[in-house]
Parts: C-alpha cells; structure tokens; sequence
C-alpha cells in the first residue's frame, strides 16, 4: 500500500532529484531495488537525440527520500547484479578472436596500440578501436540537482561535439594507417567507432556483449596523480570486466609480448587463480618465460612456504616449458615497494594476478592490488577477472 501511495506522489509531480546516471541496463536494476526497499523511482533519457544510448539513463526519486536511498546504492553491487542477468548468456557465447582497444588520443595512445597490434598479430586475431566520449548533457544532469534544462542551443553543441570528435578519429586512423605503412605497427585487420556515453561502463558493456580474447588500455603508470586513483577508467575496468586486460604504462618500453621473458604471477592459492593463469598462457605460450610465483603474507609462517612449494610442483608438471621459481612478500610492508624492488631485483616484464569483484566504496577506500600497480609500476600488467 505504500508503495503504491509513493508511486503516486512521483507521478503527480512532486519535486524530483537525480540519484544516478547509469546504462539501461543497470538504470532498471537500481529502479527495481529502489522500490523493494520502498522508495519509488523512476528513469529517463537524458540524451534527447540518442535517448537510448547506455551511459545516457538517469534515475529519479523523490526529494524526501533521498537519504533513505543513498543509503541503498551504498550496499549496491551493481556489476554483481548485472553479471547475474548476462551470466547464462555470456556462457553460451564463444570469445571472438578480437582485442579491444580503447583510444583517448593522448600522447600515448599509438604505444598501446602497438602492444594491442602485435598482440593481434601473435593471437591471429583482429583490433577493434573504440573512443568513447561524453555529450554536453551529462555534465549539466551528474549533480543531485532537480533542474535538467535542455536549452535549444545544446543540440547544436552537441554536434559540434560529435564532428569534432569524429575529425580527431579519423585524423587518429590516419596515422595509424602511415606508420602501418612504416611497419612501425603490425598490418592487422582492424575497424574504429564512436560510442557516446561513460567510458568504463561502454567498455564493459562491449566486453561483456562481444567477449574480446583481450583489453589493452593505457595507464599514467607511477607518473599518475594521486586523484587519478579513484578516477582511472582502466581501473574501473579491471573491477568490472571478465576479459583479461592488459595495462600499458605510458612510459612502458615494452610494445610486444614476445619481448617479455621474466613475470611475476600474484596467488592466494584459490583455484580460480589457476584458471586464471591458464589463460595467461595462452598468451604467453609461444614465447619462453619464467615466472616468479609471489605471495604475499607472513613471512614467519612456514606453511605459506609450504603452499609456494606445492604450487610449484603442480604448475612444473603442467608447463614443463615454462621455468617456476616462487618468492614470499611480507605482507606487514608497502605492498607497492615489495613488489617494486621484486621486479628490479628479477628485472620483471610483466606482473600477471587475478582479480576478484569489489564493491565501490571497498575499491575507492581500501584499493585492490592490481587498483595500486596501475598507478605505480611501469611494467604492463595483465589482470584477468578469476572464473
């Protein structure tokens, strides 16, 4: 009954606010949430040219329940939630053999194509560029403010907008296609588009949808600001996203993956962490390496050193052509200069773990490891979500 009464009060015109801009998709998970827990909401397009565009979806509550419903989203998994809708789906799907690479055109794009080129090259697969931008529209609605005021002149920026960024892609192609011509860049086959809406969840949505065999995205590497700690779409990529992903530092001197001989391989000893590694292989099977096994917990207690060892074992009698060797970080010092002077000290190219879902306010508060090394290493990483 009260459901139905604050129902009412929404569509009588009550003063509306806005509690998030979401895709569609996770638009009406939060809608549905909302109203189980009695406060009703409702969602609308806020791109009056393309209104069904993902990223573009707004939700609105009544200004009276705002409190109640912040209190909501806080306890909100919404990767969880989505993944739970596509999961059946995404299992019948087979990966396509294309690696997805987002482009900026910053300074350092053409490097991370160039790692994402060759890694085509050595997978047989195709590259798919995507740049994703904002439109003017959601700048004025991210506020909690009830006032979205569509002027008339904002359809004429917008495609301004669009003509700007659609000149930027194609003077991008443009290079691209000369330094193929240089052979600076392996000749693969590869195709380009423009996707309006939020970077991170674009990017997942089109992961999730196609299922690339890989990510490669760039990083600023130990050159990123500290805000750009919560800010970095490739981190929020990693949190969201099923498909292994390859982050580029900027100042990377590594643009192939037959350039890299010596990785570090983070465990816990899960079993999805071993799943993990199988498909690091895949990627890494053509090229002979070696592989620091590295855990990082209690020095003193010897049934860690126990575990490393049984990894080992398991992992030699699986790859005899890969080398092994393992390593224990302590886990009571900087997470980030342990594993510093571990890849000076072995001369490491690449640091491999798996990653398991955390909820926002846990990612944003208490960062993840790989969250951490993005913003400090540079050395690529390779972070594939566990299975």
């Amino acid at each position: 009954m009260e459901k139905d009464e604050n129902k009412n009060n929404i569509e009588s015109g009550n003063k509306l606010v806005t509690v998030a801009i979401h895709s569609y998709e996770k638009a009406i998970i939060l809608k549905t949430i909302l109203e189980d827990e009695g406060i009703p909401a409702v969602i609308q397009g806020i791109n009056l040219i393309h209104p069904s565009i993902p990223g573009n979806v707004r939700v609105r509550i009544n200004e009276s329940d705002l409190q109640n419903a912040l209190a909501v989203i806080e306890q909100v998994d919404f990767t969880s939630q989505v993944e739970k809708l596509e999961d059946l789906d995404s299992k019948e799907k087979e990966e396509k053999k294309e690696i997805l690479i987002p482009i900026d055109f910053s300074s350092y794009t053409f490097k991370t194509c160039e790692f994402g080129f060759n890694l085509a090259r050595d997978t047989d697969s195709t590259v798919k560029l995507i740049h994703i931008f904002f439109t003017p529209f959601d700048y004025m609605a991210m506020p909690f403010g009830d006032s979205l005021s569509i002027q008339g002149g904002d359809k004429d920026i917008y495609q301004e907008l669009r003509k700007k960024t659609e000149k930027d892609m194609a003077d991008f192609v443009s290079q691209l296609k000369e330094k193929i011509s240089r052979n600076e860049i392996p000749d693969v086959p590869f195709t380009y588009d423009l996707i309006e809406g939020l970077p991170e969840e674009e990017i997942i949505a089109y992961a999730k949808k196609v299922r690339p065999l890989a990510i490669v995205m760039g990083t600023r590497g130990s050159n990123a600001k500290s805000l750009d700690l919560i800010g970095s779409v490739t981190a929020e990529v990693i949190d969201g996203c099923r498909t292994p992903i390859f982050a580029i530092p900027e100042d990377s001197k590594y643009q192939d993956i037959s350039q890299i001989e010596k990785i570090i391989f983070l465990t816990n000893f899960r079993e999805r962490e071993f799943k993990a590694f199988d498909k690091a292989v895949h990627f890494i099977k053509h090229t002979p390496v070696k592989v620091y096994l590295t855990h990082i917990g209690d020095k003193d207690d010897v049934w860690n050193k126990i575990k490393l060892t049984g990894v080992e074992k398991y992992l030699k009698e699986k790859y005899p052509n890969i080398e092994f060797r393992y390593k224990l970080l302590d886990k009571d010092e900087s997470i980030e200069s342990e594993l510093d002077n571990l890849v000076k000290e072995k001369n490491i190219d690449l640091i491999t773990m798996s990653s398991s879902r955390r909820g926002i306010f846990a990612r944003i508060f208490n960062p993840g490891i790989a969250r951490k090394m993005i913003f400090h290493s540079d050395i690529p990483m390779l972070v594939i979500k566990g299975l």
